[in-house]
């Protein structure tokens, strides 16, 4: 976090942060409610869909405080919204406590906001000031500003292996190649994603739950299995309660299709060439399904497929400190003729965890939107 920001400007990035996995598919967003001192008389941060946004439940704690926010100044690190969604408009809400000041970190990129927020709070006699902690606001619902401005998630693609890249043996055993501190740490990125994406060959192979079990989380991501033949079996592990499942077809089979509706899944048909999953379809279909962050777990083809086809944002690996040789790579894709036409990377982040060691990279690029 920028060292020079303002204490209740980082203190309102702060409650965003806290809820990271809580509110998907709305943007992260915190609010700190300040008086004429600074001091601090409420905070809050947006709760899960349908439920508060940041700025009522800082007005909420204040009030439970028994403070009074007239004449207040607002930090919202996102801009107030001014429409009747699944809740009131922040806006009013503010204005009508009394606030007398917001400062947001940057527009809201939903067009049914944009810049509508600031003027009915401008209107109202609020002054407004917008950009203190931009960057970070950004970043950290990277995700929700594809998704309004691209119409396509943020693809996040995790893969675990060795250090020289395998992961899996020759013979296919992958479980586990990274550590255990690794795993729940995946677990903590699929947590914060809208919806996990796995291909058939990993149901198939590895009958995965893919859910998010290994840290808390008050809800779990949707599930995306691109299956082009519907050969999805009715008894895999993936029909979870409570987590819609979405199949992506390119093959018509209306018996399969009904039977894996019974069972909770939506099936949807988007066929593409050489009876594939039209994959970049597929994305946009999500965005439309409210899909802010898409988390890939799967195997070195459709891996190799989102890849060569442009369609990955960011990579998260973990390496594990072990050479495994001969077996699986990470993506099948090319050959490439010259080192010009490969994927070209940014490392944002690396660290320890456990024993290995992860890596955040971003395809060079892929965030100027």
């Amino acid at each position: 976090m920028t060292e020079n920001l303002s204490e209740p400007v980082r203190d309102a990035l702060n409650a965003a942060y806290a809820a990271l996995s809580i509110c998907p598919p709305n943007p992260r967003v915190g609010c700190v409610i300040t008086d004429l001192s600074g001091k601090t008389l409420g905070l809050g941060h947006t709760q899960r869909t349908g439920g508060p946004h940041a700025e009522v439940m800082a007005l909420h704690d204040a009030t439970a405080k028994g403070h009074s926010v007239a004449g207040a100044t607002a930090y919202v690190t996102l801009e107030p919204c001014s429409h009747h969604g699944r809740t009131g408009p922040c806006c009013d809400a503010l204005i009508a406590a009394g606030i007398k000041k917001v400062v947001a970190s940057i527009a809201d990129p939903n067009p049914l906001v944009s810049g509508q927020g600031f003027e009915r709070l401008r209107a109202a006699g609020v002054e407004v000031e917008v950009g203190p902690g931009a960057a970070e606001s950004r970043e950290l619902n990277i995700g929700f500003f594809s998704r309004m401005v691209r119409k396509t998630p943020w693809v996040r693609m995790k893969m675990a292996a060795s250090l020289d890249g395998k992961t899996a043996l020759d013979n296919g055993v992958s479980q586990w190649i990274t550590s255990d501190s690794a795993r729940t740490d995946g677990h903590a990125w699929r947590a914060r994603s809208c919806a996990v994406l796995t291909g058939i060959g990993t149901v198939l192979e590895d009958n995965p739950r893919l859910d998010v079990r290994q840290v808390a989380t008050p809800r779990q991501p949707h599930l995306v299995v691109v299956d082009s033949r519907l050969e999805t079996p009715l008894n895999a592990h993936l029909f979870i309660a409570g987590r819609a499942l979405y199949i992506y077809a390119a093959e018509q089979n209306d018996a399969k299709k009904a039977a894996l509706e019974a069972r909770g899944a939506t099936v949807i048909y988007l066929p593409g060439a050489h009876g594939k999953v039209d994959l970049a379809a597929m994305l946009h279909d999500l965005a439309r399904r409210e899909v802010n962050e898409l988390h890939v777990e799967a195997g070195h083809k459709l891996n190799g497929s989102l890849i060569r086809e442009g369609l990955v944002d960011e990579f998260l690996v973990y390496l594990a400190p072990k050479m495994i040789g001969q077996g699986f790579g990470m993506a099948s894709f090319g050959p490439m003729t010259e080192l010009s036409q490969t994927v070209a990377l940014e490392f944002r982040s690396t660290e320890m965890v456990g024993p290995d060691l992860r890596i955040v990279a971003r395809v060079k690029g892929r965030d100027q939107f």
